[in-house]
C-alpha cells in the first residue's frame, strides 16, 4: 500500500483500483457513496485523484473482515466509531469542534469561547479558581487531589439540568488550572491569568492558542474514560478525574515528558545522533506520527508556525521527519512552546490537561443527556469453562 501512495496523499484512478483490487466502476461506486474523497488533479484538471487515506481505511476494514467479532475487536484500537457525538470530529486530517475547524477557531477564540461551543452552553463560562489550592510541591499531585475531592464531594450528575452541568464544569476547569498554577483572581480569560502566573504575559496569546487547540480530539482514551464515568451518573468531578488519570499515561498526554527527554538528547548530541539513538534502540520516536493525521497533525503545524521554535526543535523536526517519514504531533509543539515561553517544568502537560478538561466536560455532558450506561461486553478467550 505504501509503495503506491502519492506523496501528496492522493492516488490516480489506476493506482486506487489496483490498491483495492476493484474495477473502475466499483471505485466510482465508493465515491458516490462518499466512502472515498475525490478531487481534480492540479496538473491535469480533467483527471481525478482519490484519497489514499480513505482507501487505506477501506483496506483495513476489509482485512479485519466484517464478522461480529472482527468489528467488535477493531473498535478499541483506532477502529470503527463506537459512540455517536456532536462534540468533535476528525475528518480527512482536520479537527472540528461542532463543525468548526479547530485550527481556524484557535486563531482568535479563547478557551472560554471554545467551551461554550463544545458544551453547547447558552452563556460564556468563567473559569473561577475557587478557594486556595491544595498545598503540595507537585502541581500534578495538587490536580489529582483537587479532582479527587471534587469527585467525592460532588453531587451525582444524573438528572442535573444543563445549566447546573455548565456551572459545575466551569468550576472544575478553573480549579484544575489553579492546581497547576497560582492563578491571580479576577475576571480575565484563563490564558491571561495563566500567563501571569507563569511569568510570560507577553506570550499569553500563544497559551490561548494552545489551550483551544487542545480542548478536544474526538473520542480519545481520556474522553472515553470520562464518558464511561459520566454514564454511571457519577459526579462531573469523578468524570474529570477519570479523564486526568487516563491522560497521564505516556501513550497519551504524558507523551510530552518523553518528547522533552528526546529534546534533551538532541540538545546534547545533535539532532541526527539523538534521533538515531532512539530509533536504533527500537523505540518509537516520541512526538512523531499520528494515525488520525497521516499527512501531519494540523494542531502541531499551526502552533509551531505561531512562534519561532528554537534551533533544537527545528533540528529535531527535520531529522525526525527525514528519518522516519512521520510528522511532528502536538506533543512536540507543546514542548517547543514551553521552551519558547520559559514555562516551568511540567507546564506542557498542565496545558494539555487544562485545555482537554473542557473536552472531558463536553463529552460527559453529552453522555449524561443520553441517559444511557456505557457497558460493553468482553469476548472470553481464557481456559475452557467447566460447567457445574
Amino acid at each position: 500500500m505504501i509503495g503506491i501512495v502519492n506523496m501528496s496523499g492522493w492516488m490516480t484512478q489506476a493506482e486506487a483500483s489496483a490498491a483495492l483490487g476493484v474495477r473502475r466502476q466499483t471505485l466510482y461506486a465508493y465515491v458516490s457513496r462518499e466512502r472515498i474523497k475525490v478531487c481534480a488533479d492540479p496538473a491535469q484538471p480533467r483527471r481525478s485523484l482519490y484519497s489514499a487515506e480513505d482507501i487505506a481505511t477501506l483496506l483495513r476494514r476489509r482485512d479485519r473482515g466484517r464478522t461480529r467479532d472482527g468489528i467488535a475487536a477493531s473498535t478499541m484500537s483506532w477502529g470503527e466509531p463506537i459512540i455517536a457525538t456532536q462534540v468533535s470530529a476528525i475528518l480527512r486530517g482536520r479537527l472540528y469542534y461542532r463543525g468548526k475547524d479547530a485550527v481556524v477557531l484557535a486563531r482568535c477564540a479563547t478557551l472560554e469561547e471554545a467551551a461554550r461551543l463544545l458544551w453547547a452552553a447558552d452563556a460564556l463560562p468563567h473559569f473561577e479558581s475557587g478557594s486556595a489550592p491544595i498545598v503540595h510541591p507537585l502541581p500534578r499531585a495538587r490536580a489529582y487531589a483537587m479532582l479527587g475531592i471534587a469527585a467525592a464531594e460532588g453531587l451525582p450528575a444524573h438528572g442535573l439540568s444543563p445549566a447546573l452541568m455548565w456551572q459545575e464544569s466551569a468550576s472544575l476547569v478553573g480549579r484544575l488550572a489553579a492546581a497547576f498554577a497560582d492563578l491571580p483572581p479576577g475576571e480575565a480569560p484563563l490564558h491571561i491569568r495563566l500567563a501571569h502566573a507563569w511569568g510570560c504575559d507577553a506570550q499569553a496569546g500563544l497559551l490561548r492558542r494552545a489551550l483551544v487547540l487542545l480542548a478536544d480530539q474526538e473520542l480519545t482514551s481520556s474522553a472515553f474514560a470520562a464518558r464511561v464515568t459520566a454514564s454511571t451518573g457519577a459526579s462531573l468531578g469523578s468524570a474529570a478525574l477519570s479523564g486526568l488519570c487516563t491522560l497521564s499515561g505516556p501513550l497519551h498526554g504524558d507523551a510530552t515528558v518523553r518528547v522533552q527527554a528526546l529534546l534533551d538528547d538532541v540538545r546534547r548530541s545533535g539532532a541526527e545522533a539523538g534521533v538515531r539513538r532512539w530509533l536504533d534502540a527500537g523505540l518509537p520516536l516520541p512526538g512523531f506520527g499520528h494515525q488520525l493525521y497521516p499527512e501531519g497533525d494540523p494542531r502541531a503545524a499551526d502552533l509551531l508556525g505561531a512562534f519561532p521554535p528554537s534551533a533544537t526543535v527545528l533540528g529535531l523536526v527535520e531529522a525526525g521527519t527525514r528519518l522516519t517519514g512521520l510528522h511532528p504531533t502536538v506533543d512536540v509543539a507543546l514542548a517547543a512552546l514551553a521552551e519558547h515561553c520559559c514555562l516551568p517544568d511540567g507546564s506542557a502537560f498542565a496545558l494539555f490537561a487544562i485545555g482537554r478538561s473542557v473536552g472531558w466536560m463536553a463529552h460527559s455532558i453529552e453522555q449524561l443527556t443520553t441517559g444511557t450506561l456505557l457497558r460493553p461486553r468482553a469476548r472470553y478467550v481464557g481456559p475452557q469453562i467447566v460447567e457445574a
